[in-house]
């Protein structure tokens, strides 16, 4: 396996500012769709119309019960592993001391390792992305009933680009449930449409930002002022399903969720694909790359 660092993006235009002066909307000048329509793989030409269109696409049934089980129990076991929850790569809720997600899953458990590689997944990241991909992130998301606390609105890409140094809107993130996502137990919203307008956030990004904003986010955060704008345009759209179900969304969409007060746990892994023809340089908007289990340095493609 080889491993790619990056130097420096002199070189490299920087087409969405932000952590500005003030808040910037700036239109999409990517494509959301960089595969042919008709070109081979999971996703029917409907649904890449579909995701073009909405920034997120919806998979019933992703991988089976009985796979769902499997995942399942090595989520558990890695939560509940004293070594796992004293590595850097697990966040720990900072009221109730629980895990919140333990990041490089699919490097730390070959269970999830072989998740990625599975053609059901980075299959259909392929043919969004029109290319080889590698694994931006991976992690596992633990929501416990009783008072888990959610996630506020963001674009993941501002941050990725931000503070990882992804030039380009050439990312696609899925959510794989492992328990049932309910209409009250913090599912996933979305604002269709939403990835088509790049929100560039107000406020310059403090050194080691990652530590806190993984906890709560604070930099990169939207303006009231602007979440509004963007809601009443596109709307919001809840996310339900059965476990083993899944949700595709382009990284410029704008979603959050909401705390889980309800006594049913939504847990999920959730990785990141990255075109090898978008590789990460320097963060254009932060003094330093947030560490490499969040933001891979390694552009090695999923085989």
């Amino acid at each position: 396996m080889t491993t790619a660092t990056a130097g420096p993006q002199t070189h490299v235009p920087d087409l969405y500012p932000t952590r500005g002066n003030a808040e910037v909307l700036t239109p999409r000048q990517d494509p959301v769709v960089w595969g042919a329509p008709d070109a081979p793989g999971p996703i029917a030409p409907a649904d890449l119309g579909s995701f073009e269109r909405d920034g997120f696409l919806a998979v019933d049934q992703l991988i089976t019960d009985d796979e769902v089980a499997v995942y399942r129990d090595e989520l558990n076991r890695l939560v509940s592993d004293p070594a796992v929850r004293a590595d850097d790569r697990s966040i720990v809720e900072p009221q109730s001391k629980e895990i919140r997600s333990v990041f490089e899953v699919h490097r730390i458990s070959e269970v999830f390792a072989r998740l990625v590689r599975d053609e059901r997944v980075v299959g259909r990241a392929r043919q969004i992305l029109g290319s080889d991909v590698y694994v931006h992130q991976s992690r596992i998301n633990v929501k416990p009933g009783f008072g888990a606390s959610g996630f506020y609105w963001h674009s993941d890409f501002e941050t990725w680009h931000a503070e990882d140094g992804l030039p380009r809107m050439r990312a696609v993130s899925v959510s794989i449930a492992l328990t049932e996502n309910f209409d009250t137990n913090g599912g996933l919203m979305i604002m269709p449409g939403s990835h088509k307008t790049f929100l560039g956030c107000a406020g310059a990004t403090p050194k080691d930002n990652y530590k806190k904003s993984l906890q709560m986010q604070d930099a990169g955060t939207p303006s009231d002022e602007g979440l509004t704008s963007l809601a009443s345009e596109y709307g919001i759209k809840l996310f339900t399903g059965k476990a083993g179900s899944a949700t595709w969304f382009d990284c410029n969409c704008m979603h959050g969720s909401g705390d889980n007060i309800t006594p049913f746990p939504r847990s999920n892994v959730f990785i990141v694909f990255n075109s090898v023809e978008n590789t990460a340089v320097e963060p254009f908007a932060a003094p330093i790359r947030r560490p490499d289990y969040i933001g891979a340095r390694d552009f090695t493609p999923v085989r």
